[in-house]
Parts: structure tokens; C-alpha cells; sequence
């Protein structure tokens, strides 16, 4: 058996976040690869992390600027190393070249952190992202991990495009991989609950996340006050673990805004809600929620932002719109209209059975990786940029890793 090391930058919470679900994603597909995984992690405990060790899966607690994490490699010698967003790579790729130079490096980006940093900047100031990004410290911070690493993965074609286009990232080193999900056939289909056994609006998302913050304040300030005046009767529920106090302060029954916070099946709750609202208004990636929903067949009203990467706006499961008073008013008729519903769910399976597939995904990542595995060296000599990167990297991480090393050591 191979070895793979999974250095994460928190443990995997599926029931969370959509971060969580795409771990446990790449973690399924080595698993049936056959390697022999390791998941290594700063992070501290949580109650929501899924029990890797349940499924196998050797589990290390590791700490930054500590040389016992090279004495874990060399006991491991991992023929490939993953990297949960850019700034582990940041932290402990050095410590990998210097260990164990010919493991693959494979970063996972989740989604581009500088692109959705400079929307949420541009969001509050009302500027252009691309004046944000084109000159921002986490652009060239970001971009430089995935320089690198000998493949990247990227979860949204937009980001993907925009990486080749704007910042000339050569393809070789890109890797487009989104959600692999199982399809949902015609008998789960029908097995879901209808129209008419169906009640109420959804939203849910990570209040860690500030774009999921930001959007249940947008929803509750400005889009539904509009729709509880036409539908009186409707709830908008709200779900999302860690939950702030600020995020609490906004339930209000009167208004039947309620703030339910985590919920362990979302599935469970998504597919007995008739629309799911995600107003999001900055943000990066593939949006986990709107993913959920198509596949428990729950019409969703969202904003560009939401729909990118997952579809166009004309083809949607339901309605895309930027515009308030849009959007207010397609909820309503979203959440009226049966034969419109009922069009739109369909418009959500044929989307995610399409897009997701698993089987394609899975195949076409497991060709990529063992291409770079037959041709490491002549893969590795294409990047230039990369080796130039990971000299400069070694060497200023290097001295600080020891001095900081050498300081607590005399604290000690």
C-alpha cells in the first residue's frame, strides 16, 4: 500500500460545511485507491469532526515549527502529501521537500481565498475586485503554494479560467475537480417529498463563514420583511453550526425568522423545506448549500455569486438575480406556483447529475495522478517557476522556522 499524508487545516465537519464534505470526498477516493492515509492537523478538537480513526484512517496531531514533524514524515516517507488550503502548504510543504523530496504534492485550494477576500473588500467599499486582487499579498502568497505543488485542485471552472487566463498558471499544474457526488436516480427522485408535503423557506451555511453571515443579515434586512408581508404564513428557518451571538440576536418569531443553528442531517431538513434563499453577496468556490439543495430537490433563489461555478443563470433550479425586488418576487412565485416548482426541481437533478458525477471526476483525477506519478521528474522540470519558488520559500523559511524553534526550546 501507498502512503498518503493529509496535512488539514482543520478536521473534517461534513455536517457543517461544504470544506468538510470535500475532504471526506478526496479521503473516499484514496481510500479506494488503497492507500494507507494519515490526517494530520494543528487544529484543535471539535465536537462536529468526523471519527477518522472509525474509518480507518491513522490520525496525528502536529504542531507549527516543530522538528517532530520531520521525524513523523521520515517515519511515514509518503509517496504523496495533500494539503488542506494554501497556507498549510505555506507552513509544512519546506518540511516535506526537505524530508521527502519525491512525494507528489497535491494542494487542495477549496476555493481561491484571495479571490473571495478581495469580493468580500470590494463588497464593503463598493470597488472592483480585480483592482483588490491584482495587487494583493494573498494573490501572490496564494499562487506562489500553488506553484509549488505539482497539482492543484480546483473546485470551480471560474476560478479555474481565471487562474489560466488573468495569472498565465500553466494548465499541467491545474487540476479542475468539483463536488463528486453520487447521481440521484429517477427512485430517489420520487422518493422525495412533493409540493404539497413540503412547507417553508431554508437557509443554511457555517457562520464561520463570513459570506454566510452576511447573507442571513441581507436576508433578513432587506429580502424577507418583503416576502412575510405576501406570505404570512411561511417560516424562514435558518441552520448553520457556530452560530455567534450577533447571529442568534437576529430570531425573531413574531417575524417567523428563526434561527435553529446546527442541525445534524441537513439533508433531512433541506429536503422537507419547499425554497431554499441564499442571497449571498460575496464569496468564492462552489457554494455546498445550493448543491444540497438540487440534490434533495429544493428550488433555490440565489445571486450570481451563489450560482457560479455551478451553473448559468438561465439554467438554474429555480431563479439567479442580483436584484431585490427579483429576487423577493421570484421566491414567491417559486414558492406558489407548483407546475414552476415542480420544472425547476428537474432542472436541479439534471444539473447535479451532470456536473457532480462522481465516476467521471474520480476517473479523471486518478489519470491525471498517475500521469504525474510515471513522469514526476519531467513533470517537475516544466515548472521552473515552481523549483525557483520552493528555493527562495526554503531558504527565509528555513532560519525563521529554526529561530522560532530555538526560542521556544530556550523557553522551555
Amino acid at each position: 500500500m501507498s502512503n498518503l499524508l493529509i496535512i488539514g487545516y482543520i478536521w473534517p465537519e461534513p455536517s457543517s460545511s461544504a470544506a468538510g464534505a470535500r475532504m471526506m470526498q478526496l479521503i473516499e477516493f484514496f481510500q479506494n485507491e488503497n492507500y494507507r492515509i494519515t490526517f494530520a492537523t494543528t487544529a484543535r478538537d471539535t465536537d462536529n469532526k468526523v471519527d477518522l480513526d472509525s474509518l480507518g484512517i491513522h490520525t496525528e496531531r502536529i504542531k507549527l515549527n516543530d522538528p517532530e514533524f520531520d521525524i513523523l514524515l521520515k517515519e511515514l516517507n509518503p509517496e504523496i502529501v495533500l494539503f488542506d488550503r494554501f497556507m498549510i502548504e505555506e507552513q509544512f510543504g519546506w518540511r516535506v521537500d526537505n524530508v521527502c523530496p519525491a512525494a507528489i504534492k497535491i494542494l487542495d485550494t477549496e476555493d481561491l481565498h484571495f479571490l473571495r477576500n478581495a469580493r468580500e473588500e470590494a463588497y464593503k467599499k463598493n470597488i472592483s475586485e480585480k483592482d483588490i486582487y491584482l495587487t494583493s499579498d494573498l494573490a501572490k502568497r496564494e499562487i506562489a503554494a500553488i506553484y509549488r505543488c505539482d497539482i492543484s485542485l480546483i473546485i470551480s471552472e471560474p476560478e479555474l479560467e481565471l487562474l489560466r487566463t488573468e495569472f498565465r498558471i500553466p494548465e499541467e499544474i491545474l487540476l479542475y475537480l468539483p463536488f463528486m457526488l453520487s447521481a440521484i436516480s429517477k427512485n430517489e427522485q420520487l422518493e422525495l417529498p412533493g409540493f404539497n408535503d413540503r412547507k417553508d423557506f431554508i437557509s443554511i451555511g457555517n457562520f464561520l463563514h463570513e459570506p454566510n453571515w452576511n447573507a442571513v443579515l441581507f436576508l433578513k434586512e432587506k429580502v424577507w420583511p418583503e416576502i412575510h408581508k405576501k406570505l404570512p404564513e411561511a417560516r424562514m428557518n435558518i441552520y448553520g453550526a457556530y452560530p455567534s451571538e450577533k447571529v442568534l440576536n437576529l430570531h425573531n418569531t413574531n417575524e417567523k425568522f428563526l434561527i435553529h443553528g446546527w442541525v445534524e442531517n441537513a439533508n433531512e431538513v433541506m429536503k422537507n423545506s419547499k425554497i431554499c434563499l441564499a442571497p449571498i453577496q460575496f464569496g468564492a468556490g462552489l457554494k455546498g448549500k445550493l448543491v444540497e439543495a438540487m440534490k434533495n430537490g429544493t428550488p433555490s433563489v440565489t445571486t450570481g455569486i451563489g450560482a457560479e461555478g455551478i451553473s448559468n443563470w438561465n439554467k438554474w433550479n429555480g431563479f439567479v438575480t442580483n436584484e431585490v425586488e427579483k429576487f423577493v418576487q421570484h421566491a414567491i412565485e417559486l414558492y406558489s406556483n407548483e407546475n414552476l416548482w415542480k420544472e425547476k426541481q428537474q432542472t436541479g437533478f439534471e444539473i447535479f447529475n451532470n456536473k457532480f458525477n462522481k465516476k467521471y471526476h474520480q476517473d479523471n483525477f486518478r489519470k491525471t495522478l498517475n500521469s504525474i506519478i510515471k513522469n514526476l521528474s519531467m513533470h517537475r522540470d516544466l515548472n521552473f517557476t515552481g523549483k525557483m519558488l520552493k528555493h527562495h520559500l526554503h531558504r527565509s523559511t528555513y532560519f525563521m522556522s529554526r529561530f522560532i524553534e530555538e526560542k521556544n526550546r530556550n523557553k522551555n
